[in-house]
């Protein structure tokens, strides 16, 4: 298939139906997302055990004549401010193994559906002459490029330059193709490829 320059009529990019013209799988996209999201995810959590609340060892009764049950200390589960019985530690761990193959078809999956919701244009390369912010915001808005936008430019066309005039920049994102991960793809509105990253994105996703 072929992707338009964006505002250079007639002028065209090659791409492969494989990754940019293959059908959506919603469900298998679906399960990239939340295996990314959970292994983001840090165990943070810590709840308290029968050794770690503050209690006393102290027997709340007698063991026999009272009518209640039988309580040995108030740090067992069942007291109120007792120890929970399996606590979340720090340590807990929320990754999700992802295959390699699914992976690359989930990629291949979303950027074919950009594509098809015309919300994926090409362009023949972008730069900055300048580590200058205003400049490059002009530049995009030349471009007609005025949403949420994610550039992904080539290895050799991301430079000290273009890092420093978009970082301040704030919905825009410049990364090579290795570094647009699925949740980024999804969040902006406008995904602007370099016919450099083209040929990237094609090599790690055949």
């Amino acid at each position: 298939m072929e992707l338009n320059i964006l505002n250079e009529q007639g002028k065209t990019v090659e791409a492969a139906d494989a990754v940019f013209g293959r059908e959506y799988n919603e469900a298998l996209v679906h399960q990239i997302v939340v295996a990314y999201q959970a292994n983001a995810r840090l165990g943070t959590r810590a709840q308290l055990n029968r050794r770690d609340v503050h209690h006393s060892t102290k027997k709340p009764w007698r063991q026999k004549g009272t009518g209640r049950a039988r309580s040995g200390m108030t740090s067992s589960p069942v007291w109120r401010g007792g120890g929970r019985t399996f606590p979340n530690s720090p340590d807990e761990n929320f990754s999700q193994k992802v295959n390699k193959k699914m992976y690359r078809a989930a990629m291949a999956s979303i950027y074919s559906k950009l594509v098809a919701d015309e919300r994926l244009v090409a362009v023949e390369t972008i730069k900055a002459e300048l580590p200058k912010t205003k400049a490059f915001a002009d530049q995009l808005k030349a471009l007609g490029l005025n949403d949420r936008t994610l550039i992904i430019v080539g290895e050799n066309e991301y430079d000290e330059n273009i890092n420093l005039a978009s970082r301040n920049l704030k919905d825009v994102l410049v990364v090579t193709p290795r570094y647009a991960d699925p949740l980024c793809l999804i969040y902006f509105d406008k995904i602007v490829v370099t016919k450099a990253a083209v040929a990237q994105i094609e090599e790690m996703l055949a």
